[in-house]
């Protein structure tokens, strides 16, 4: 039994199988050929591999942190999200605003209406559709008092968020915080420090807060992805004019049951979450 687990535990192509990965008849396989076991059912191979939850036929894609700072950056807006800025408590006058864009949302004109669901019968889309072009959608959300602010602009860019930055600094109580944070990612409408400086330019009470490379889960505006399953799949619109207007009167009406996200990853599970990774951190193989 230990030796059929540890097979499935190894990724085929590294021991001159030619496989991506292991299915439940290839270890059958494999284990009869070296002579493990004479004789096995794929049942008994699978309730085997069962009680460690050993899944060696499913995959999923990750990317490892590359950032040499991924810590440090990582930590000031967990910190952010505790109620804490630099080891001090954050104040009534203190604001978070977690901040993203979705580029490129297309309206897509079905060659055919959309049937709408019937007993038994699912809602039906045409599959062919005609281009009506397409929006980027620039969003805010406050994340001490669950407020969500967002706009449409025919693309994104140093502008267009310059503009949703305005939308929501310019009305209360954002006008007259004492600190607002703009948590963000290194996108190029926000990137480095001239965003950093450029932000503050524009109103001084504002500070960028930059997420390290490939750390988009620790922005909570990606929680309100919830209206790509909401308002765009399936995506049939009759106009741009149409998209934006579904994707605003969403906005209201999540408005009325918004609560703050119950965010419970701390600086703590960050920390040892880094020393895992850290453990399976292996030297990157150079092409031949």
């Amino acid at each position: 039994m230990v030796q059929v687990k540890a097979l499935a535990c190894e990724l085929p192509y590294q021991q001159g199988i030619p496989l991506s990965r292991f299915s439940i008849a290839e270890i059958k396989r494999e284990v009869i050929s070296r002579g493990i076991i004479a004789e096995i059912s794929g049942t008994t191979v699978w309730r085997w591999l069962d009680q460690d939850a050993i899944r060696p036929w499913q995959h999923r894609s990750w990317i490892f942190p590359r950032d040499p700072n991924f810590l440090e950056k990582a930590s000031r807006v967990l910190e952010l999200y505790e109620g804490f800025w630099e080891g001090e408590p954050l104040t009534d006058q203190d604001y978070v605003l977690s901040s993203d864009e979705k580029t490129s949302i297309q309206a897509r004109l079905r060659i055919h209406p959309t049937a709408a669901p019937q007993p038994g019968q699912t809602m039906k889309v045409e599959f062919e559709y005609d281009r009506g072009g397409a929006l980027s959608y620039l969003a805010a959300w406050d994340v001490r008092r669950a407020k969500i602010f967002g706009r449409l602009e025919s693309k994104s860019g140093i502008q267009p968020f310059s503009r949703l930055v305005d939308q929501v600094m310019s009305q209360e109580p954002y006008c007259s915080a004492k600190r607002v944070f703009w948590v963000v990612d290194g996108g190029s409408s926000h990137r480095g420090p001239k965003a950093v400086a450029r932000l503050q330019e524009q109103w001084p009470q504002a500070m960028m807060i930059h997420l390290p490379i490939h750390a988009s889960w620790l922005n909570q505006i990606e929680i309100y992805s919830i209206v790509q399953r909401k308002v765009l799949t399936p995506n049939d619109f009759a106009s741009l004019a149409e998209v934006e207007d579904r994707l605003l009167k969403f906005q209201i009406r999540y408005q009325k049951i918004a609560a703050p996200f119950e965010w419970k990853f701390t600086r703590t599970d960050l920390k040892n979450l880094m020393q895992k990774l850290s453990v399976q951190s292996l030297p990157l193989k150079k092409a031949a």
